[in-house]
Parts: structure tokens; C-alpha cells; sequence
């Protein structure tokens, strides 16, 4: 491995500051599209989340929580200025640090991000309660009070923008935040860091704490003086997070995994259907919690939905993701490319047929081609387990109750397609389908105004919308006697 900057170092920002780990230990972080190191990391223990929980629990305690709200929101909004100012340097750092291509990210990520501070900007003078006449003798009233302090752990798949789905709700409801990005993509969570500071929010309202999840995570999810955990990641450590959070009862959101199934009908548009289907696999090359990874096509279409998807693998044009046209950029590590290419071998050997794809691209970065299982059986590990890869598994169904046999049958609930002509069964399918978001002749779309996750091991609570506000606040009950 070589340095692309030799002498780049980051340190954590803990207080308003940029400051050294407290041990002094570094971790390096990869280019995926590469192997090279970008950077060294200062690396967070649980002596700095710490530090870093004590500077935010100050904040709280004052300025922020003093502030009023309409305040800020003006410095969300500024915020949200500066991001669009500096796009270009998020924008490369987040595809360097990730192997997200840049297009992507700037169709999407950036445009989410900033779509999130506006919102949020907007609704933090609009937290409100409700006057409840319980009596003719009393006034009696509910307010919404800010948690105080949140751990927010994010993971690598969109730093950017699920970083913001927590800080700008966050902070809009008065909260201050310490903040632990994933160790393998912690730049653009410290620049935003930066650009809070930038933007007048005081010191210890947003901390960054790059680090472990065995270690700066799990020193989040154990600190006594945080009063909340959101967490997006994989369903085993969201269960881990759940019992440690136990000990002292903090509350906690959980947006996990999933195993998506995208239905196709024999009524269905297959052109828009297949186009929609290979998007909604390969788009960031298939790291996506709501991926469609399952495409489910009824039999009378499945050959040639086969056929199609098969022909649109092989036209991903996979390259360096700092290329513009490139529509695929690598897997976010070796780690998770070894996984992935782990998963293809699980599935020759489960005897599903392999149509597309299934090798690593190139020998130099972590690329794996856009690959299609036909023959898929349901109970199939690679129909069964999240792969966060793009690998597409399609399997055969003969009726709507055999449809939704399979669409229901695993132990995620987040989202889910439906592609149909037929009105009246797309509103009878929807209901009966377990997930958390259901796109009708559509897939992936998401928007802040929205609420957004699952159930079972897709986790529990929502984020984004209106529903996120109840993720930061707690109702207050006031009952002030009027006399008779």
C-alpha cells in the first residue's frame, strides 16, 4: 500500500476542536477503488467518547438548549449553505473514502443531505404539544422536551447522507450529538463537523469520534450520560446495541439490514420493470439496506425477465468512481468484496444458476461484476441471508399468495416493489406485505418527508419525516390548577 496524501492525518473534534485520541492511536483509512491508504485516523476509545459526551452534555445543558428554536433552525440553514459551498470537496471525499462513484453522490447523496438540513431547518420551531382539557379545574397541557444527549453510530454504505437522517433531526429538536462515523469512512463526517463549527453552532453540539464499533461503539452505547442511541448497520450489532443499551435504559432506533423482494407480474411494464429491477440491485453496487435483491417474476414472465436483467449486468459500465460515467464503482472493502464473492460460491453451490456476473473485477481495488442467480429456490441461503453486494437472485412464483409466500418469507421487513397494471391488486398486495416501504411501478426512491424503516431484524422505530421528531423528544405533561 502507498499514501495518496503522505502526510494527512485527522483527529477527532471533540469540544469545537480538532484534537489528538488520548492514547494517540491512529488507524489508516482505504481507498476501495484502489487499496491505497488516504489517511491516518485518530482513533477514538471509550476515555475520548468520553470527553466528547461531557463536552456535549455542557452544550446541552447550555447554549443550545437555551437557544430559541427558531435560532436554530437559521443555523441549520447555514449549515446547509456551507455544504453547498464546499460540494465539490464532500463530494470527492466521499467517493474517495467509499468507492461511491461521484455521479451518484452528487444526483443523490448531496442533494439528500441538504434536502435534510433544509427540512429539519424548517421544523424546529414547529415542535409542539397539545392543550388536553382533562378538567374544568385545571389547564392542562404536553410539551416536547429534547432527550439531550444522542449517540449516533453510522454506518459506511451513505456516510453523508444517513449521517445527516440523525444530526439534523437531532439538533433540530435541541439535542446535541456525538457522532461515530464507520472507521472505514470517517472523512466527511469530520468536514461536516468543520462546517458546523463554521456555521455558529457553539462547541459540543456536534461531536466526531471516528473509531470501533467494539470500542468507541460500544463505549456510546454504555455511557451512562447518553440519553439516546440511532443506529444504522447490521442486525447483529443492532441486537448487541439493544442489550448494552439496557443498562441503563437509553432509548434507541434501529435501522438494519434487509432482504427485499421485488415483484413482478405477468401485467407488469418489463421494460420499466427489469430497468428499475437491475437499478435497485446495482445501484451502489448493491450496498443498500432496501436493495432489490430479491426479484421476484410471476413464471409465465421469469425466462425473459432472466434474460433481460442478465443482458443489463453486462452492460454496467464498472470504473473508477471518480469518472463520471462510471455506473458501478467497487465494494467498500476487501473485507465486504470477500464477502460478497464468499456468497456467489454459496450460491453455484446451492445449485442456483449463475447468468451474469459472479467474479471480481480486475485485480487491483475491490470490484466484483454485477451478477444474476436464475433458479433460485426460496429457501436458498442467497435468497435468504443480505449479501450488500450486487447480486441479484430471481426467483419463480405462480400466483399472489405464492408471491407473497416468498416476499414475506425471511426475517426482514423493510421494503419491497410491486409492478402491476392491475390497480385493484396492487392496493390488495401492498397491504398484505410485510415492509416498511412499498414502491408500486417504482423502485428505491426515498424522501425526507417520509418515514422510513422496518421491523423484526429491518429494527424498529422511523426515521425522517415527522416520525423522527418523537426520536429525540419526550412529551411533557403540565397540569397547572385553575381553581373552581
Amino acid at each position: 500500500m502507498v499514501y495518496v496524501f503522505s502526510d494527512w492525518t485527522q483527529k477527532l473534534l471533540i469540544d469545537g476542536r480538532r484534537v489528538d485520541a488520548l492514547s494517540g492511536r491512529t488507524f489508516d483509512t482505504v481507498d476501495p477503488s484502489t487499496g491505497n491508504i488516504i489517511a491516518k485516523i485518530a482513533e477514538a476509545d471509550a476515555s475520548d467518547v468520553d470527553k466528547a459526551v461531557r463536552s456535549a452534555r455542557k452544550a446541552f445543558e447550555g447554549d443550545w438548549r437555551r437557544m430559541r428554536a427558531n435560532e436554530r433552525g437559521l443555523l441549520l440553514l447555514k449549515l446547509a449553505e456551507l455544504i453547498r459551498r464546499d460540494e465539490d470537496e464532500l463530494v470527492s471525499l466521499e467517493s474517495l473514502d467509499s468507492g461511491k462513484p461521484v455521479s451518484a453522490i452528487r444526483r443523490q447523496d448531496l442533494p439528500a443531505v441538504i434536502d435534510t438540513l433544509v427540512y429539519y431547518a424548517g421544523m424546529a420551531d414547529k415542535i409542539n404539544g397539545q392543550v388536553i382539557p382533562a378538567r374544568q379545574d385545571a389547564l392542562t397541557y404536553t410539551v416536547r422536551e429534547p432527550l439531550g444527549v444522542v449517540g449516533a453510530i453510522v454506518p459506511w454504505n451513505f456516510p453523508l447522507m444517513i449521517g445527516m437522517w440523525k444530526i439534523a433531526p437531532a439538533l433540530a429538536c435541541g439535542c446535541t450529538v456525538v457522532l461515530k462515523p464507520a472507521e472505514i469512512t470517517p472523512l466527511t463526517a469530520l468536514k461536516i463537523g468543520e462546517l458546523a463549527l463554521e456555521a455558529g453552532l457553539p462547541a459540543g453540539t456536534l461531536n466526531v469520534v471516528p473509531g470501533f464499533g467494539r470500542i468507541a461503539g460500544q463505549a456510546i452505547v454504555d455511557h451512562p450520560d447518553i440519553d439516546k442511541v440511532t443506529f444504522t448497520g447490521s442486525p447483529t450489532v443492532g441486537r448487541q446495541i439493544l442489550q448494552g443499551a439496557a443498562g441503563n435504559l437509553k432509548r434507541v432506533t434501529l435501522e438494519l439490514g434487509g432482504k427485499s423482494a421485488n415483484i413482478i407480474f405477468p401485467d407488469a411494464d418489463l421494460d420499466a420493470a427489469v430497468k428499475a429491477a437491475a437499478a435497485g440491485i446495482f445501484f451502489n453496487t448493491g450496498q443498500v439496506c432496501s436493495a432489490g435483491s430479491r426479484i421476484l417474476a410471476h413464471e409465465s414472465v421469469y425466462d425473459e425477465v432472466v434474460e433481460r436483467l442478465a443482458a443489463r449486468a453486462s452492460t454496467v459500465r464498472i470504473g473508477d468512481p471518480r469518472d463520471s460515467s462510471a455506473g458501478m464503482g467497487p465494494l467498500v472493502s476487501e473485507v465486504q468484496m470477500n464477502r460478497v464473492l464468499d456468497y456467489i460460491d454459496i450460491g453455484r453451490k446451492e445449485g442456483a444458476r449463475l447468468v451474469a456476473g459472479g467474479n471480481r473485477h480486475g485485480e487491483r481495488g475491490f470490484y466484483v461484476e454485477p451478477t444474476v442467480f436464475a433458479g433460485v429456490e426460496h429457501e436458498m441461503r442467497i435468497s435468504q441471508e443480505e449479501i450488500f453486494g450486487p447480486v441479484a437472485t430471481v426467483i419463480s412464483f405462480k400466483d399472489e399468495d405464492d408471491a407473497l409466500r416468498i416476499a414475506n418469507g425471511t426475517v426482514y421487513s423493510l421494503a419491497a416493489g410491486v409492478w402491476t397494471a392491475d390497480i385493484g391488486r396492487a392496493h390488495r398486495f401492498t397491504r398484505r406485505l410485510k415492509a416498511g416501504t412499498v414502491w408500486v411501478n417504482t423502485y428505491g426512491p426515498t424522501d425526507i418527508r417520509l418515514p422510513w424503516g422496518g421491523t423484526r431484524d429491518s429494527g424498529f422505530g422511523r426515521e425522517h419525516g415527522e416520525e423522527a421528531i418523537e426520536n429525540f423528544t419526550e412529551p411533557k405533561a403540565v397540569w397547572i390548577n385553575t381553581g373552581r
